[in-house]
């Protein structure tokens, strides 16, 4: 089988292949100890978010090629060199060298099991017992945002370098897969390569929209970093063909933890519509807009401009924004907290989405989306709308996958799009 050509030139074209990860075992391996150190709001009930998850994963199923994490990991795992490599760079970054052999010695299967779902530490020294710690590699608790890991921007990847160290393993695993796994064909560039331990060049892919061949929108927060951005821009200035493009950077609020990333205040949903976050988005704050320009490989331009929809407009998009949460003030900040501003196209004007966020639905509804539940289009009802011409939003149940920080796009990572007719 040949490997997949990695093409993402939009953040809203036909879908044609996507890469998901379960949740699992990971999930469930939290104590109230160690939420903190997820990252999570709350612990998660792993057979409900397993039981959401399935939705998601099974409207995907039926519309494009699914790659799955822990099976493509698996096939890394066979072939001895990037094995070695790459359980050599994990412990290393996670000080737990001691154990590359007991981890070297496993099956390829259970290995990939134990770097998803952690590695229960020995109690066999003074210092593992002062230690007091119940793992020696921790459970990837985030992992099903496979958002975040590494971004796909053209036919490259890359790899990000995440603000918590927690999550440095899940970069490490999607390094190996896009490199060695087989499956994929495209350029890769890890930025963990380039930085020292206390580098503040960091990224997480939650931030990084591609809007157009041209455009790329970058959220600048907590997660990713004006070092990290200029990173990006050198990068793109680099690999890209001659022409103009442009890096449009929004500020973001550092709390609550809800705006942890731009893709929770902003999204795109079509050609000429987008969901936005409207106190940050469409009102002024304190909050600056950039728009960075590069001509043939030179940054030629760094200026402040009103607004993200302005700049976006002057570029061509002119976008129509629909409100999280609608009118109510109280609606937009409920409904922003739980993912509401998250949207994930897998066509021009049809998104996947959370049931929770009703106000959300009743703006997508005002606007010609026909709201059709996902268990309802897996059960091969709604075929002709979901697959059909019209504005369409299949949403999927969230009680629990929410709690863990983020919604439809957070737990999607897009590989292959068809090219938009702007």
């Amino acid at each position: 089988m040949e490997p997949l050509r990695i093409d993402i030139q939009s953040e809203i074209g036909k879908l044609d292949a996507v890469l998901l990860h379960r949740p699992g075992a990971e999930v469930e391996n939290m104590t109230p100890l160690n939420v903190q150190r997820a990252l999570y709001s709350d612990i998660l009930n792993l057979s409900i978010a397993q039981a959401e998850y399935e939705q998601l994963s099974g409207v995907l199923g039926r519309l494009c090629d699914v790659y799955e994490i822990k099976e493509l990991l698996v096939r890394v795992l066979e072939k001895e060199k990037p094995r070695e490599d790459l359980i050599q760079r994990i412990c290393v970054s996670e000080d737990v060298t001691s154990y590359m052999d007991e981890l070297l010695d496993m099956k390829s299967e259970e290995l990939a099991r134990v770097l998803i779902e952690g590695l229960p530490a020995r109690i066999d020294t003074l210092t593992s017992y002062l230690k007091n710690e119940y793992y020696a590699l921790y459970p990837l608790y985030n992992f099903y945002f496979t958002r975040d890991a590494a971004v796909t921007i053209g036919n490259q990847a890359l790899i990000c370098r995440m603000a918590n160290k927690v999550r440095m393993r899940e970069s490490l695993i999607m390094n190996a897969i896009y490199r060695y796994s087989g499956a994929f064909s495209c350029d890769v560039t890890d930025v963990n390569d380039f930085q020292g331990e206390t580098s503040p060049v960091i990224m997480e892919g939650g931030d990084i929209i591609v809007a157009r061949e041209d455009i790329l929108i970058v959220g600048n927060g907590v997660r990713t970093t004006s070092q990290g951005i200029d990173f990006m821009v050198e990068r793109f200035r680099r690999n890209s063909p001659p022409g103009r493009y442009n890096i449009i950077v929004q500020q973001l609020p550092s709390e609550p933890e809800s705006f942890i990333h731009l893709d929770m205040v902003f999204t795109l949903l079509d050609k000429d519509k987008c969901m936005v976050f409207k106190p940050l988005i469409m009102q002024a704050n304190q909050y600056q807009t950039v728009h960075i320009t590069v001509d043939d490989g030179v940054v030629t331009s760094i200026r402040p401009v009103a607004g993200l929809l302005q700049v976006l407009k002057a570029l061509g998009m002119d976008l129509h924004p629909i409100v999280c949460g609608g009118a109510d003030e109280w609606d937009q900040e409920r409904e922003q907290w739980h993912s509401g501003a998250n949207f994930f196209a897998y066509a021009p004007g049809k998104v996947l989405t959370y049931a929770r966020n009703i106000h959300t639905l009743d703006e997508l509804d005002k606007c010609g989306f026909e709201i059709v539940k996902a268990s309802d289009f897996i059960a091969g009802r709604n075929d002709d709308i979901v697959r059909g011409s019209g504005l369409c939003a299949v949403t999927i149940d969230g009680s629990e996958l929410p709690r863990g920080g983020g919604g439809a796009r957070c737990m999607t990572m897009p590989l292959s799009r068809q090219k938009v007719n702007w």
